[in-house]
């Protein structure tokens, strides 16, 4: 019997919400999910030819919207977002089109942090992103890289700021978020914010209920949204030049177009007790998803988050058995260890990116001072919560746990 429910929303949100449906009512075109109508929103009587070839992108964008519209059982507010998102991912496109390409690897390969959703993965990232020989990308940076491109340090701050309202917004409507995945427009954030204009982005599911478009991104190859995003981390670098940190749960089903756009990269892949993994992403899958669904059913998230995790782990233990491994440094980290001792893992991190370690117990006890764990609250869950049986689980992705000695 699950027993996970939402929280209650405030009087202002129910405002918000209420709003939005009010305005649905009253203007039904403007939340179509249809592909036609989400072009011409974005070109604005723009040349389409500017999107470049249809077939790295169109595909995706009809996939997105009729899973959206088919399995997201949306409220006013999750039809208005998605919408938005798919807007936006098209002019992001547009505006990178327009920007030259480098065509090669980054000058310096990055850390890239991946593992299991909820394996401590935000907090390694924001931890080395406040070593300042490393640079992290913020929210504005990944929403529109291209407005970052030759800025001022004045026009940046301005930009970076303008972020703050949406963040604002989504604290209003889900407060409880903050608990479970915090976020603001200056901490740093994942890479999925920025892979969305191929509309191949295994991100997207966290948000909505997509089970046909997840299926169907499964068999993709995202290779050139790898490569697009690439492009993005060279538009945002100018004259920086520190070495990037990266993080996205994701990347974990994706290694092998990772590897091919970051050769050299330093791949930190994190590990935590299983049931631990699949039920906090349960939770927070739940807790996202109930800010854009009045409809959100634990168990179906439960399901879901169990097959992706052994969907992930599962093409992860393929790819370190493949040549494409060679080209990057996998370095696996236990949850435990980095809670438990996390100077030593900021050691064995330094050693394979090559860089000096450093005060790392210093770093981590500023970041601590900074950033007290349960200052937004404290993340609560069971795996009983979304009717995952903790023996099952153990299981059926024993075979995916153990790394590539």
């Amino acid at each position: 019997m699950t027993t996970w429910r939402p929280a209650p929303r405030t009087p202002q949100a129910e405002a918000v919400y209420a709003a939005a449906e009010a305005d649905r009512a009253a203007n039904p075109d403007a939340y179509v999910l249809d592909p036609d109508a989400v072009v011409t929103a974005a070109l604005r009587g723009g040349d389409p030819a500017g999107l470049g070839d249809p077939a790295s992108w169109r595909t995706g964008l009809g996939h997105y919207l009729a899973s959206a519209r088919e399995d997201g059982r949306l409220n006013a507010v999750g039809t208005r977002m998605v919408r938005g998102t798919a807007v936006a991912g098209l002019r992001a496109r547009l505006a990178m089109n327009r920007l030259p390409r480098a065509g090669r690897p980054l000058g310096r390969p990055p850390l890239v942090i991946t593992g299991g959703w909820r394996t401590g993965t935000t907090f390694l990232f924001r931890l080395l992103a406040s070593d300042p020989r490393l640079r992290a990308p913020l929210p504005a940076e990944l929403a529109m890289p291209w407005k970052f491109a030759g800025a001022s340090a004045e026009r940046r701050e301005e930009l970076i700021e303008a972020g703050a309202a949406a963040s604002d917004l989504l604290d209003l409507l889900n407060p409880g978020l903050a608990a479970v995945h915090d976020h603001g427009p200056r901490l740093p954030e994942e890479c999925v914010v920025a892979m969305n204009s191929g509309f191949r982005n295994w991100g997207a599911s966290a948000t909505v209920r997509l089970d046909g478009y997840s299926r169907w991104l499964a068999g993709q190859d995202l290779t050139g949204t790898y490569l697009d995003y690439r492009h993005v981390l060279d538009t945002l670098d100018a004259a920086d030049g520190r070495r990037w940190v990266l993080k996205a749960p994701a990347h974990t089903a994706e290694l092998p177009s990772l590897a091919a756009a970051f050769p050299g990269a330093v791949v930190i892949f994190l590990h935590r007790d299983i049931v631990q993994t699949v039920a906090s992403g349960a939770s927070l899958f739940s807790v996202f998803r109930s800010t854009y669904s009045d409809d959100v059913d634990p168990a179906d998230v439960g399901r879901f988050q169990a097959g992706q995790t052994e969907l992930w782990l599962r093409r992860a233990h393929a790819f370190r058995h493949s040549p494409e491994a060679g080209s990057v440094t996998l370095l696996d980290v236990a949850y435990d260890d980095l809670v438990r001792d996390t100077p030593a893992v900021l050691r064995r991190i330094y050693d394979a990116a090559g860089l000096s370690p450093g005060d790392p117990a210093a770093l981590t006890e500023r970041y601590h001072a900074a950033h007290p764990r349960t200052a937004k609250g404290t993340h609560r869950y069971t795996a009983a919560a979304f009717s995952l049986d903790d023996a099952e689980l153990r299981g059926r992705l024993a075979p995916w746990l153990q790394p590539v000695p």
